[in-house]
């Protein structure tokens, strides 16, 4: 899932007081907070005494605690700053402080390893003519994150404060988040919770688990969910989740069995046909009808961090989840 960025600075020199209730690894910790840079490239930073903590070098197993005082030169980026790009958005609301844009399924938030063009950065530098600058260049606007594959509302700042402030109603969780997916499998119950720490794979370094060891690097999560519509091993819900880590609905759901459809990570397909539906449907009428994971960030709500007005953003289901849908209703309806 989608936790909102830390670090306020686009210097190459950069000092910050921690601010974090857990307390992460210092090299995962960073490549939380510079994106840009992968763990390798962290990691030699830290051996070659580039970071320090309390005015000390340390290691990259560092666990970093609240008020840690942290100064780090960054490495000069091996990649030029993200250029405007002419790629069409759908913007859900716009003010001269803050906008909502409805993301496609995708379409990468920021650049990173392997994705130094095409992302939602590059098309908001063509589409506004400011951006917050907090967390840097390559991050421009950004506050929080939806995983690649996942569409739906995502809050952009203009300017520093507004930024700021967002950020601190997402630490605070005083913004409402709605999600809406169908799973592969049945949810028993028409409501329900999950609960459970969210921990990296232990050799598997793309998944997230769910853990109950008390001594690895997992945080606690929490996700509401409510069924809206069953069908013959699928299910249709919308999903709350009262924390944000990284992939956390599509790890909780997978948890208990009913992982997001089409999700390759936590499912192992990537992709669904009409056939999957329809045993024995000729292949002449076999047709495509999800190739990403069937999950969508539906609806934020919050208070205007500047107007003090009410926001409550929705972002339409894209055409493939309706005709997903669709086809769930016409061959396996219960």
């Amino acid at each position: 899932m989608d936790a909102p960025v830390s670090v306020p600075t686009n210097e190459r020199l950069v000092e910050w007081t921690a601010n974090c209730r857990e307390a992460p690894r210092l090299d995962q910790y960073l490549v939380a907070a510079f994106s840009e840079f992968s763990r390798s490239v962290v990691q030699r930073l830290i051996d070659a005494g580039g970071v320090l903590v309390n005015d000390k070098p340390t290691k990259a197993s560092y666990r970093v605690r609240q008020g840690d005082r942290i100064r780090i030169e960054k490495p000069e980026p091996a990649h030029p700053i993200p250029v405007a790009e002419d790629i069409p958005l759908d913007i859900l609301y716009e003010d001269e402080y803050l906008a909502a844009v409805n993301k496609p399924a995708d379409m990468v938030v920021h650049p990173a390893k392997g994705h130094w063009s095409g992302t939602l950065v590059n098309a908001l530098r063509f589409h506004f003519g400011q951006l917050s600058g907090v967390n840097g260049d390559y991050r421009a606007g950004i506050v929080h994150r939806l995983d690649r594959d996942t569409s739906g509302v995502i809050l952009i700042a203009k300017e520093e404060q507004t930024h700021r402030d967002l950020s601190q109603l997402f630490e605070q969780r005083k913004i409402f988040k709605e999600y809406v997916a169908l799973t592969a499998g049945v949810l028993d119950r028409d409501s329900d919770y999950i609960e459970g720490r969210i921990a990296h794979h232990p050799y598997d370094r793309v998944k997230m688990i769910v853990s109950a060891d008390e001594t690895d690097d997992g945080k606690e999560a929490l996700s509401y969910y409510e069924v809206i519509e069953r069908f013959r091993g699928f299910s249709y819900c919308r999903i709350q989740p009262r924390t944000g880590r990284t992939h956390q609905i599509r790890v909780h759901l997978a948890s208990i069995g009913c992982p997001v459809l089409a999700d390759k990570v936590y499912s192992g397909r990537d992709r669904l046909y009409l056939s999957d539906l329809v045993p024995g449907l000729e292949s002449a009428r076999d047709e495509l009808l999800l190739s990403r994971q069937a999950l969508h960030a539906y609806r934020l709500r919050l208070r205007h961090p500047r107007r003090g007005t009410i926001l409550d953003l929705e972002a339409p289901l894209p055409p493939e989840f309706q005709k997903t849908l669709a086809a769930l209703r016409q061959y396996r309806a219960r």
